[in-house]
């Protein structure tokens, strides 16, 4: 039996317990690491306590200890990682792995009397505390190991390691090789949903691009309702047509995209390279922005949104007041627009007009257009009316630059008219954008129109960065109020 398939035998009773604390499959390597680095810092203080305290009766301050021990656990990690020390499929292999560790010790053991004679300090360490050191310390890392790996064999069993959510596309053929549970062991993935191409109701294989194109969109809408993290894509390497589709029609999301090694990879591969697995799998499709430059462009986002509703709350309650009185209906009109991935939301926009519409059919504003109020016109001429999406901002549902939300009804129709216009969505929607600095705002009754602001979206996800957001964020607040919007 393979060790895979010796491991998978495992949790077929999984009862996943969402109420328990979940542990991050891309945390563990982590997390042990730094139960090894503590053994080993624990192992470097207790040699030279007992040292100390049997050749001279007393227990010292263990400086020289602890001073080794930090420099032993630098050289162990460096060694540890390479071999793949720290993947799951080799803390919980049906293989003992525990002699990994040891020689991992052999390296440090090799280094630190080298390093030691290099920098000419030997004379301040004690060589029967160095001795001590370097045999309790394997003792305690095979010791650590046995426990690790029990546990998170326990943690695998009950559901309790959490990979990346992911929606998985294939072939049937390489998807009945690939249990959740392998998904999980070997790649880190969650399975959140799965979508087999070329498969129907009835049983028959299509085989036509119209067919895949459908599928791929369906899964592009469980991956999305299933809140996925990405995409993995397990295909025959060889079908380059199959591949292609799938390549282009994912281009849609936002979502990363990886190719799975094939069953021809993994047999390949084998059991005993379990752990480089992953490093088999081809990048589809990137993320437009890294979790860095996200967390980034939200901490500007939150920032400035929040100064921006204190320094404006004055202008922000004079406005309410003048709508109230100026006609019937509330202050502040809501409407369903398209976020981050095609994720629905409702936008928050000072009331412009007498009616409220957010049906299927959204005729655009026009110029002397009876529904738009006396107080409207000036608060869409001075975009004053998009000051409450500074709301929106702080929810999270937008961003302070970005593409600029339409409503559901004309997204879906400019989605079927332009054929990059989905990519939009690969980005939180904005307040302001590079489209709008260009002039690109107000109606846009004619194609053109729209095609224009899709090429200056397209460019702003394409070259993202904080300064172009901060140039962006300038020019809004210099660009003069547009007679376009109506």
């Amino acid at each position: 039996m393979s060790e895979l398939a010796q491991f998978t035998e495992l949790p077929r009773n999984v009862v996943k317990t969402p109420s328990l604390i979940r542990i991050s499959y891309h945390q563990i390597g982590v997390y042990v690491a730094l139960i090894d680095g503590a053994v080993i810092f624990c192992a470097g203080i207790s040699a030279d306590l007992a040292y100390s305290y049997f050749s001279r009766g007393a227990a010292q301050e263990p400086q020289f200890g602890a001073a080794l021990s930090i420099v032993a656990c630098a050289v162990f990690w460096l060694a540890a990682r390479p071999a793949g020390l720290y993947s799951l499929p080799n803390l919980t292999g049906s293989q003992p792995r525990w002699p990994g560790a040891l020689y991992a010790w052999a390296a440090v053991v090799l280094v630190l009397p080298l390093l030691l004679f290099l920098l000419k300090i030997g004379s301040a360490f004690s060589r029967g505390s160095l001795i001590i050191f370097a045999c309790l310390s394997p003792v305690l890392l095979v010791s650590s190991r046995l426990f690790v790996t029990f546990y998170l064999r326990r943690f695998m069993a009950m559901g309790r390691v959490a990979g990346r959510r992911a929606v998985i596309i294939g072939e049937a053929s390489e998807l009945a090789a690939l249990k959740s549970t392998s998904l999980l062991y070997r790649f880190g993935l969650e399975e959140v949903g799965r979508v087999v191409l070329g498969h129907t109701n009835d049983g028959s294989s299509p085989g036509r691009s119209a067919d895949f194109g459908a599928q791929i969109d369906r899964a592009i809408d469980l991956a999305r309702d299933a809140r996925a993290s990405e995409f993995a894509v397990a295909l025959n390497w060889g079908h380059a047509a199959v591949l292609k589709i799938a390549k282009e029609g994912l281009r849609q999301s936002p979502l990363p995209a990886r190719l799975l090694p094939d069953l021809n990879i993994r047999s390949m591969l084998g059991g005993r390279h379990l752990f480089k697995a992953a490093e088999f799998s081809i990048e589809l499709q990137r993320e437009p922005l890294t979790k860095l430059e996200r967390g980034v462009k939200r901490l500007v986002d939150v920032c400035v949104a929040s100064a921006l509703v204190a320094l404006l709350s004055p202008l922000l309650i004079v406005v309410s007041v003048a709508i109230k009185l100026d006609s019937p209906g509330p202050v502040v009109f809501r409407q369903r627009r398209k976020g981050f991935n095609g994720r629905g939301f409702l936008i928050y926009k000072f009331r412009s007009m007498h009616v409220l519409e957010d049906g299927p059919v959204i005729a655009q504003a026009t110029k002397r257009d009876a529904r738009v109020t006396a107080i409207g016109r000036l608060l869409r001429q001075s975009s004053i009316d998009e000051l409450p999406q500074l709301f929106n901002v702080l929810k999270g549902d937008m961003s302070l630059v970005g593409p600029r939300p339409h409503a559901v009804a004309h997204d879906d129709e400019y989605r079927r008219l332009i054929a990059r216009y989905a990519f939009r969505h690969h980005v939180k929607p904005g307040i302001t954008g590079l489209a709008q600095i260009n002039g690109c705002r107000g109606s846009t009754t004619q194609l053109h129109q729209m095609e224009k602001r899709i090429e200056f979206d397209l460019r702003y996800i394409d070259n993202w960065s904080l300064a172009l957001d901060l140039w962006i964020l300038l020019r809004t607040t210099l660009v003069p109020l547009s007679r376009d919007a109506y």
